[in-house]
């Protein structure tokens, strides 16, 4: 009998067309699920018939009260190889073996950037005024040359961040809790003194840290006051390191330039959401990671990932963060 795997939130339909899922087709039926589930009990209904199911990133918790409503399943496949939200004793007890994928952190750097120059230079406003007959020009962009870009976080994806604000000729500031000068120094960047004074001085924030007890809330109302009115916050990492409601206000409020948001406390985001109608707010729906190279990694090695676990010899397994 052949085996059935699940492709959760595959929004646009196209898990099928990235990697040789033909190379499973005789042992596997493979299922994709457009409808992000509402809650664990819609989801647990949605899954309950397949053996397999393959998560993309963080999107979607598997605590172990989910595990146990899925006597079916046997693999869980999250893309990347870092997942903070699957209960890994509850899948081990209950006999789930849990495998990832690799993943480039090219495409949110490169999403970060459209998001700070089209705020910058108000690229969706004068587009839609131009295409719907509105006035010629209507905004005057903010220069990037010669300002300050602040990072939160100097990982991975934050350095190359920094390194794409540096060839724009941007004075370039980082700060984290652990952050050291010699870290600093190897990537370029001036290390600021404190979170305060990143967020004093810089035209452009940017945040780029994991998602922990120590930054959840970092930047809540206290912070988001001491920014420039003529600032703008970027934030393609987690959504709760940025307070939202602080956000809003200081959105409505005009108390900064702008802000240009990917992620968000409630994925996807409900319809009447005042975040779908804040001003001021650059925002797209949790784009981040999705391109066509690294959906090509995702679905190309879930293959692989099913085929080796079929053979009895399970690839790239996951472990607790």
């Amino acid at each position: 009998m052949r085996l059935r795997c699940a492709v959760l939130d595959d929004f646009q339909g196209v898990a099928t067309d990235f990697g040789d899922w033909s190379a499973i087709a005789d042992d596997v039926e493979v299922v994709s699920l457009r409808d992000h589930p509402a809650d664990e009990d819609e989801l647990a209904a949605a899954i309950a018939d397949f053996d397999i199911v393959v998560t993309l990133r963080e999107r979607v918790p598997f605590p172990g009260s989910l595990f146990s409503r899925l006597p079916r399943l046997r693999l869980l496949i999250a893309s990347g190889m870092r997942n903070s939200v699957i209960d890994y004793a509850a899948a081990r007890a209950h006999g789930v073996t849990v495998c990832g994928t690799a993943s480039s952190s090219t495409p949110p750097v490169e999403l970060t950037w459209a998001l700070l120059l089209g705020l910058a230079r108000g690229i969706v406003e004068e587009s839609t005024s131009l295409r719907d007959g509105g006035p010629w020009q209507n905004t005057v962009g903010a220069d990037l040359h010669g300002r300050r870009l602040g990072l939160l976080g100097l990982g991975k994806i934050g350095s190359r961040v920094a390194q794409v604000g540096l060839a724009f000729g941007m004075h370039v500031s980082a700060w984290s809790q652990n952050l050291t000068k010699e870290r600093t120094d190897e990537v370029g960047v001036d290390l600021a003194p404190s979170k305060e004074e990143l967020l004093a001085g810089s035209d452009f924030v940017s945040v780029h840290l994991a998602l922990s007890d120590r930054t959840r809330g970092l930047i809540g109302p206290a912070e988001l006051a001491l920014l420039q009115p003529t600032a703008y916050l970027i934030n393609t990492s987690r959504s709760a390191i940025v307070d939202q409601d602080a956000l809003l206000a200081a959105l409505h409020a005009g108390r900064i330039a702008g802000a240009g948001v990917d992620v968000f406390e409630v994925e996807p985001l409900p319809a009447g959401h005042p975040m779908r109608s804040a001003p001021r707010l650059l925002a797209t729906p949790h784009l981040g990671y999705v391109s066509r190279a690294n959906y090509a990694t995702y679905f190309g090695q879930a293959v692989e990932d099913i085929q080796a676990y079929l053979a009895g010899s399970p690839v790239r397994l996951l472990s607790p963060p």
